[in-house]
């Protein structure tokens, strides 16, 4: 079982967090100055939660949780959805490569622009907690994280642009994708950053099916991700994901094909989807 593959599947999509006890929690209180876009429908609601198995080859290795909190909260003095997202490796596995990884984000229920993350990683012996902090009046993020200590390091300042994306909000921001506009082969960009870095993250449409899965067939929107060279991935395409083609964009299913086999995630089960899902019917 190679390790790498296991980490390169987990720590992408899956994470989890605890439920507040409050409707509302204000964690900030002072007014943004940066004018919100607002999106044409958001496509999800609190309280969504989508369940996956991780698998290598013909083999499952784990499992993730995509959640939804069914909670609200204040924060930057706007409304939020607080996302969490878990993976984690099972049975045999989990003697070898124990990995728990938790990601998660309070995104704006508006614009989903990200006003906070968080990571909790633990991959065998290595730890990491993360927290950004994203200020919307100054257009200065902070970077606290830290390892296997009790103190976190000395913070990071990093001035960002106008309607930054993170892992959890960008990929809720993609589910929100007019995908009627767009021809295969058209690429979606969104701005984002991550650890230290911004970047304009590439993804290609290549068009519709049909996946037959563990909640029945459902019309899916079929894209890549332009990956930097490695040699970790084999060839062009070496990832693709599904996203139902319906306003949900709920992820069905993502591949990844390596140099030293494939493996990937896909969806088991769901619940409190927002819209009707576009299950093919046809024989």
């Amino acid at each position: 079982m190679n390790k790498n593959l296991i980490l390169i599947c987990l720590s992408n999509l899956m994470i989890f967090s605890a439920v507040s006890q409050k409707n509302y929690q204000d964690l900030y209180s002072e007014t943004p100055q940066e004018d919100f876009p607002e999106i044409e429908y958001v496509p999800f609601e609190a309280g969504e939660e989508i369940e996956y198995k991780i698998y290598y080859s013909f083999f499952t290795v784990g499992k993730g949780l995509l959640k939804v909190q069914k909670n609200l909260y204040k924060i930057n003095n706007r409304t939020a959805f607080k996302v969490d997202v878990r993976a984690k490796t099972t049975g045999m596995v989990d003697w070898v490569a124990k990995i728990d990884d938790h990601w998660g984000g309070y995104i704006d229920t508006e614009s989903l622009i990200p006003h906070q993350a968080y990571r909790f990683i633990q991959e065998g012996n290595y730890r990491k907690t993360e927290f950004v902090n994203y200020d919307h009046n100054s257009q200065m993020l902070e970077v606290k994280s830290k390892g296997k200590n009790d103190d976190f390091d000395e913070p990071m300042y990093y001035e960002f642009p106008p309607q930054i994306r993170d892992l959890i909000s960008g990929f809720a921001y993609f589910r929100a994708v007019n995908f009627d506009t767009l021809m295969p082969n058209d690429t979606i960009k969104i701005p984002a950053f991550f650890e230290d870095t911004f970047y304009n993250l590439e993804v290609v449409y290549l068009g519709d099916e049909t996946l037959d899965l563990a909640i029945g067939k459902v019309r899916a929107h079929k894209v890549t991700p332009v990956m930097p060279e490695t040699k970790i991935f084999d060839g062009e395409d070496s990832v693709l994901g599904w996203f139902s083609a319906d306003k949900n964009k709920i992820p069905l299913k993502i591949n990844a094909e390596l140099y030293v086999g494939s493996g990937g995630l896909e969806i088991t089960s769901f619940r409190n989807i927002k819209y009707p899902i576009n299950f093919d019917m046809s024989k």
